[in-house]
């Protein structure tokens, strides 16, 4: 059980019309938990919607790229509910495999010589950053070799935007969403 509430339906006018702004569609489920759970404070959730909607919708990495990085950053943070959330929606939409997403889970992706070398840069700084909130200039000069100086500061905000969305959802103890893709165990 969550450590706060979701909101459950019927919602009130206000939060009924945002979470419909932070859902595709015709989704065929609920809004997310981590959404339901952060509308307890509305004015919060609406300053990290300009945020997070900017990232996924309106950014300039690629979109396999942008999954890669959200995959791995979730990953290593342990955050099975963030990354099953993506691994079931918009990684696949991104043209991920169920193997590659599973791939993002793995404690040594340098040894796995069948990412592409500009996802390779990606998996390796999101580890850096992980690891230890710094990028070495090896780390750097392998993504300068692929993205010009835009891509580099949404890859920077991006990993450590789902660092930070990581902390909330594993703090709020969120389970995964019964339709997200199973965090794989190891």
């Amino acid at each position: 059980m969550p450590r706060i509430e979701p909101l459950t339906p019927p919602y009130p006018a206000p939060i009924d019309q945002a979470l419909r702004r932070w859902m595709p569609p015709d989704v065929p489920h609920e809004p997310l938990m981590l959404f339901r759970v952060l509308h307890r404070n509305p004015e919060l959730a609406s300053r990290m919607f300009a945020l997070g909607s900017g990232l996924l919708g309106h950014g300039l990495l690629p979109a396999a790229d942008r999954e890669i990085v959200i995959a791995r950053a979730t990953a290593r943070a342990g955050c099975g509910y963030e990354w099953g959330v993506h691994a079931a929606t918009l990684g696949r939409q991104a043209g991920l495999t169920p193997e590659r997403l599973q791939a993002t889970t793995d404690t040594d992706t340098t040894a796995d010589a069948s990412w592409p070398p500009h996802h390779a840069a990606l998996l390796n700084a999101v580890d850096e950053l992980h690891d230890t909130s710094h990028l070495s200039q090896p780390a750097w000069d392998a993504l300068r070799a692929h993205y010009d100086d835009a891509r580099l500061l949404e890859f920077l905000v991006l990993a450590g935007w789902y660092r930070t969305i990581s902390y909330l959802a594993n703090g709020l103890l969120l389970e995964e969403e019964t339709w997200g893709t199973p965090f794989p165990t190891r």
